[in-house]
């Protein structure tokens, strides 16, 4: 059973949502943070990558970094700008990209669901990106950045979440991308009381987006409890921040890549050996983007083609059936030369976000060829974390992308 649970939010003071809600801090680079603290110094990035206050001496990880950030939350707070629940509630919190919505529960999730594999994960994460947020995290006290969780459609949450949203939303606005933002506020104790049996009868919940977020939080729970040997399970500090999401209304974008270099090959040499495992053909319309699994696009010399995996490569198997890992084992690694796409420099990543147009520039720019993806599916995200399986590196790109800022968890 997944123990999902309310809690007392604090929340950005009524008017100022808009000017505090930011993007992921793992978004930007840190000039880019710091360009975008400058335009808007109310922005969470000030908070999230402190580093902006300072000049480029300091170094991002240094200690007053994080001393920084848990003292403007502090002032902040202070100012009135964030208010904290006085009862702990659920939260409803509605993206709407493109004229399509999805609609998340915000709640606070636990660490030994995590370590006890009832949260299930499909990513490894890496040892330095995570020390970053616990360091964060247990400066500040608080978790700034919700995890986004994934649940199987559940019919009673549904019909809670669609009587809620005939309220007016507490806050409504459109951020400077173009994306809606709504949220509600669940305090009834006959609605809470609801919501946190029908997550009880789910056996599982899965990690979409937010890896290093969450191993990051579970790794702050679990230092806590070692300096609080007496802990009972109820502190704050035994959650973490998540929004969850149904897996019907999750849209998960392609994650294309692009190639430094043939590996040696003439063009002519390449396309015969990708049509060993491949029926290659030129596209019939450009920029091609590949529109049922098993196929891809490739551009290559000012040409798009369209490939097709043969019948002899496509697997049944959870991970290897991918179509991520058919690149990978069948083109990528064995023709390209790149065995470890999360290391080797010959190979980038394009979050379909940006379009096919911008694997065509960076083909004009520098890289050889491009590969346009069949987006991964929510269905075989489940079936990978389920079989206990990792994905290859860069499966996934979640659109809209959650804001930090607008929920936060005090750890007490």
């Amino acid at each position: 059973m997944a123990d999902i649970r309310p809690f007392c939010a604090y929340r950005p003071a009524s008017g100022l949502e808009s000017r505090i809600a930011a993007l992921p801090y793992d978004v930007y680079n840190r000039e880019e943070a710091a360009e975008a603290v400058e335009a808007n110094p109310d922005s969470f990035l000030a908070i999230d990558r402190a580093e902006t206050g300072f000049g480029l001496e300091v170094d991002t990880y240094a200690p007053e970094v994080y001393g920084r950030a848990a003292g403007l939350l502090q002032s902040w707070i202070g100012q009135g700008k964030f208010v904290k629940e006085d009862h702990p509630c659920y939260y409803l919190y509605e993206l709407i990209m493109n004229g399509r919505s999805q609609t998340g529960i915000v709640a606070c999730a636990s660490i030994d669901d995590y370590l006890n594999h009832v949260i299930k994960k499909h990513e490894n994460t890496r040892a330095d990106k995570e020390l970053d947020r616990i360091r964060h995290v247990d400066a500040c006290n608080m978790q700034t950045g919700p995890i986004f969780l994934a649940y199987r459609r559940n019919a009673a949450l549904g019909a809670i979440i669609e009587e809620t949203k005939r309220r007016d939303p507490v806050c409504d606005f459109v951020s400077e991308d173009g994306i809606g933002h709504r949220v509600w506020v669940i305090g009834e104790e006959e609605k809470t009381a609801g919501i946190r049996r029908e997550f009880e009868k789910m056996e599982a919940v899965y990690i979409a987006d937010g890896h290093h977020r969450c191993a990051s939080a579970v790794k702050v729970g679990q230092m806590r409890r070692q300096a609080h040997p007496e802990f009972t399970g109820e502190e704050e500090f035994n959650y973490f921040l998540s929004v969850l999401f149904p897996d019907e209304e999750l849209h998960i974008m392609d994650y294309n890549r692009v190639v430094r270099d043939l590996n040696g090959y003439t063009r002519e040499e390449f396309l015969e050996k990708a049509s060993e495992s491949f029926q290659v053909e030129k596209a019939a319309r450009t920029p091609y983007g590949p529109d049922r699994k098993g196929t891809f696009g490739m551009y290559l010399e000012g040409t798009w083609y369209a490939l097709t995996a043969k019948s002899h490569i496509l697997s049944e198997d959870a991970v290897e059936g991918l179509d991520v890992s058919l690149l990978q084992n069948h083109l990528l690694g064995p023709i390209l030369g790149i065995q470890d796409p999360k290391t080797d420099k010959r190979i980038d990543f394009v979050g379909g976000i940006r379009g096919l147009e911008e694997l065509e520039r960076r083909v004009h720019t520098d890289m050889k060829a491009a590969f346009s993806m069949y987006p991964t599916s929510i269905e075989e995200l489940f079936a990978v974390a389920d079989a206990g399986r990792l994905m290859p590196p860069k499966s996934t790109w979640f659109e809209p992308k959650l804001r930090s800022g607008l929920f936060l968890h005090d750890l007490g």
